[in-house]
């Protein structure tokens, strides 16, 4: 028994090394290009994105990791239980957006307060990580939710993506690109089986309110994108 205990703490303990080793890393790798401070607020606000996503889906029962960090990609939570509907999912992915613009906020009001140049600029990176992530194409969250209200919404997403590799080029871009693939060639096809049937089996209600708050929460942050790009070369 104690021999057991000893490996599940162990384990535990391996999984925190992991995630805040990552965190770290990821403050490094960003401290190169960005500075320290910069990148500790980069990261952090990473961070609340993605506890959101653990947070939400605990309160559904879903079983997931602790965060982990890749530095230039993001962080990722991995899903040791996959949602039962696409309700679930939908709720578990509109938290993280979620979250995280409300500790944006946060950042945007303390750099009001405190007339700081780097919190704005961080505010900024929030607010458009958050509106980026909001693509409806799967596997963004914003494929995620959209897909509650009908998974042919992805292929509206496609093209806003493919817009912008064309705009401005970048590997996490085209990785991006071909991870949806599959997913808008199954949007194209529909859904084939019953199980994939029962699994966008959602009311009317549910559909319209992730609908309306997935289109406020898009329209909010792409005001606040276009309003700090306009402010930041004030700013420097």
């Amino acid at each position: 028994m104690k021999t057991l205990l000893l490996l599940l703490t162990g384990a535990k303990f391996g999984k925190v090394l992991l995630s805040g080793g990552s965190m770290l890393l990821s403050v490094i790798a960003y401290s190169w290009i960005f500075g320290w401070w910069y990148a500790v607020g980069f990261v952090a606000l990473i961070f609340v994105h993605e506890m959101g996503h653990y947070i939400a889906a605990r309160r559904r029962g879903l079983d997931v990791g602790a965060p982990t960090f890749i530095p230039f990609v993001g962080a990722w939570i991995q899903m040791k239980q996959l949602p039962h509907d696409a309700e679930v999912e939908a709720y578990v992915d509109l938290a993280k957006p979620l979250v995280s613009t409300l500790g944006t906020l946060v950042c945007f009001y303390l750099a009001r307060q405190f007339d700081s140049q780097l919190l704005l600029a961080l505010s900024y990176a929030g607010f458009f990580i958050n509106l980026f992530n909001l693509i409806p194409v799967s596997p963004f969250d914003g494929g995620r939710i959209t897909a509650v209200i009908s998974p042919k919404l992805w292929l509206i997403g496609a093209p806003i993506l493919v817009a912008m590799f064309l705009y401005r080029p970048s590997p996490l871009l085209l990785i991006m690109a071909l991870l949806a693939l599959p997913q808008v060639m199954k949007a194209w096809r529909g859904p084939q089986t019953d199980e994939e049937r029962a699994y966008y089996n959602v009311s009317f209600e549910a559909r319209t309110n992730y609908g309306f708050f997935y289109v406020g929460l898009v329209i909010f942050l792409a005001v606040m994108c276009h309003d700090l790009q306009q402010e930041l070369p004030r700013a420097h």
